[in-house]
């Protein structure tokens, strides 16, 4: 509250905390099932055709979801350019990687089906499986060292290096993405493929349902025992946190009784509430010192000017709906399931199509 009181437009602060905090979620709820189906087509699909088809389920929304990536970085730099500047320094190897992996994967997506040679698309297939991975566990990896805290000196300088970055509990969290991501993808691919793929994507689902619950559950215990021993202060009470741990549970029970829809639902929402918890858990910092607690980065203190954040502010209320409105329909156009007979050529699964009939 003196912080609060010291600045006098907190509120603006704090909004734009809470915005760029909705962005992530944004983020890792919709590009998760991106990175899952993209991990997953080399292990659900059988031959080439069937692997294009589960390409085919994010082809048209991959990119459109990279946009929450885009827009939570430009508000943070926008919004708090301190913290950007510092983030970039610390990770910036872990960030050129991930920026790697997802240019990568997009020229995999886009590439594979430029030739019908099997062994140039068996070898695009690969790369996109590593290149939607990699990105899947850096970013757990980077978000578990936000909250457990790097060195950082009394200038909000990064003096450390990248092991310091790879510690057990941020490879744990890195892990823990991943099997949330993967658990999520092929919950996703039983909504929007057919026949046998379904079939797979659902044993697949069911399959990875356990593991992923319980390192959800592992992370969150981790998370919480590190905040109150390292930086004395836990997670913040109440129903965010408990059932950000007990949504896994349920969607695995969800999965196994074929209710891949509502079991979709709680993972998209647990994926929400886990990034809800770290964020809240960070609240008013932004990036946590693990040189001292004097030294963590603030949202008071790494904010741009008043005038800036009450522009920003408009723009945001007046475009934000705009943006949503649009992914909303884009979903819906492309809502058709996949499978069988759409299991071909690209040329004739756009022939079969209600889009391609049209032409």
């Amino acid at each position: 509250m003196l912080l609060a009181n010291a600045h006098g437009y907190w509120n603006l602060q704090s909004f734009w905390f809470l915005l760029i905090a909705i962005l992530w979620i944004g983020y890792f709820v919709l590009e998760g099932f991106d990175f899952g189906v993209g991990v997953l087509q080399r292990v659900l699909g059988r031959t080439e055709d069937e692997r294009g088809t589960l390409i085919k389920t994010i082809g048209p929304v991959w990119d459109g979801n990279e946009v929450w990536l885009l827009t939570a970085g430009g508000a943070t730099f926008a919004a708090f350019p301190g913290w950007y500047a510092t983030t970039f320094s610390a990770f910036y190897l872990a960030l050129f990687l991930v920026l790697v992996g997802l240019i990568v994967r997009g020229v995999a997506i886009e590439y594979r089906n430029k030739s019908s040679d099997s062994t140039w698309r068996a070898r695009w297939d690969w790369i996109l499986a590593i290149s939607s991975g990699l990105p899947a566990l850096l970013w757990g990896v980077a978000f578990s060292d936000f909250v457990r805290g790097v060195p950082l000196d009394a200038s909000g300088t990064f003096t450390g290096n990248l092991l310091d970055l790879l510690g057990p509990y941020a490879l744990f969290g890195g892990l823990t993405f991943l099997a949330v991501f993967c658990f999520h993808g092929a919950l996703f691919l039983t909504l929007r493929t057919a026949g046998d793929l379904e079939k797979r994507a659902h044993a697949a689902a069911v399959r990875l349902a356990g593991p992923a619950a319980l390192l959800v559950l592992g992370y969150l215990i981790w998370t919480y025992v590190n905040a109150r021993h390292i930086h004395d202060k836990g997670l913040v009470p109440g129903v965010i946190p408990i059932a950000a741990l007990a949504l896994p549970f349920v969607a695995g029970a969800l999965a196994r009784a074929g209710r891949t829809g509502w079991a979709f639902t709680a993972t998209a929402l647990s994926i929400a509430l886990i990034t809800a918890t770290l964020f809240l858990n960070l609240y008013p910092r932004v990036l946590v010192s693990s040189t001292s607690n004097a030294y963590s980065l603030t949202i008071f203190g790494t904010s741009s000017s008043h005038y800036t954040l009450v522009v920003m502010s408009i723009v945001a209320l007046i475009l934000t709906p705009v943006v949503l409105v649009y992914q909303a329909w884009t979903y819906w156009v492309f809502r058709a399931r996949l499978g069988g007979e759409d299991v071909g050529t690209p040329l004739e699964a756009l022939a079969r199509s209600p889009l391609g009939s049209q032409n």
